[in-house]
C-alpha cells in the first residue's frame, strides 16, 4: 500500500499547493518548490527508499510525454500568429540551444565538473521527455538531467520577466519565445498568465527546442566522447 500512499500523496500536495500559489502569488510557494521540499521531507523523515516511493508515482513521469504533446492545442489555435512569425521563432530557438550548450560546456569546464555531471546539464533547458531522450546520447545520467531541468526551469521563472523588463523587447512575440526556449514548461506557465498569444508562442518554442536537442544529440555525444 505504501507506493500507493505516496501517489495519492503527491498529487494531493500539488493541488493544495497550487491552490495556495494562485491566492499568494510568492515565489517560494510555486507547487514544484513547496511539493517537492514537503515530500523529500517526508521521505528522509520516514527513511523511505526511493524505489519504494517511486512504485506508484512512475506514471506521473510518464504523463510529462502526453503533457508535452497537448501544448498542440494552443499552437494550432494561434497558427496565424506563427505563421507570420515562423522565421524569427525558429531562428530564436536555434540561438537559444546554441547559447545553451556553449554556457554550459564553458561553465563546466570553469567549476570542473566530472563529465557525467557536465553532460547531465546540457539538456537542462528543454522540457524533461525531451531532455531525458536526449541525454541518453549524451553521456549523461537522466535523474540528475532532470533535476537541472527543474532548476534550470524554476530560476527561468524568478528571473526571466526581470531579464526581459531589462532589455528593448517591444513585440509579444519577442518577450514570450525566451520563456519557452530556456525555461521550458515553467516558462510556458508564466507566458500563459501574460496571455494566450505568448503562451502559445512559448509552446511552440519549448517544444521546437526540445526537438532540436533530441535530433542533435547524438552528433553531440559523438563529439563529446
Amino acid at each position: 500500500m505504501k507506493p500507493f500512499l505516496y501517489l495519492v500523496l503527491t498529487v494531493v500536495l500539488f493541488y493544495a499547493n497550487q491552490a495556495l500559489h494562485r491566492r499568494y502569488q510568492y515565489f517560494w510557494l510555486t507547487p514544484a518548490i513547496t511539493t517537492s521540499a514537503i515530500l523529500i521531507a517526508v521521505i528522509e523523515l520516514t527513511a523511505t527508499p526511493f524505489s519504494l516511493y517511486f512504485g506508484d508515482t512512475r506514471w506521473l513521469p510518464w504523463l510529462l510525454g502526453p503533457a508535452t504533446v497537448a501544448f498542440a492545442l494552443p499552437i494550432y489555435q494561434q497558427r496565424e500568429l506563427i505563421k507570420r512569425h515562423w522565421l524569427a521563432l525558429g531562428l530564436g530557438s536555434c540561438a537559444g540551444i546554441v547559447v545553451s550548450l556553449c554556457s554550459t560546456l564553458l561553465l563546466s569546464r570553469l567549476l570542473g565538473l566530472d563529465a557525467a555531471a557536465a553532460h547531465s546539464l546540457l539538456a537542462r533547458s528543454v522540457s524533461t521527455p525531451f531532455a531525458v531522450e536526449a541525454t541518453r546520447h549524451l553521456g549523461g545520467e537522466a535523474q540528475l538531467t532532470g533535476v537541472f531541468v527543474m532548476i534550470t526551469g524554476l530560476f527561468g521563472i524568478l528571473l526571466g520577466q526581470v531579464l526581459l523588463g531589462l532589455l528593448p523587447l517591444r513585440m509579444r512575440v519577442a518577450r514570450s519565445a525566451p520563456f519557452g526556449a530556456a525555461a521550458h514548461g515553467f516558462g510556458m506557465s508564466v507566458a500563459r498568465k501574460i496571455g494566450p498569444q505568448e503562451g502559445a508562442v512559448a509552446s511552440l518554442t519549448m517544444i521546437f527546442s526540445g526537438i532540436l536537442m533530441v535530433l542533435l544529440a547524438p552528433l553531440l555525444g559523438r563529439l563529446l566522447a
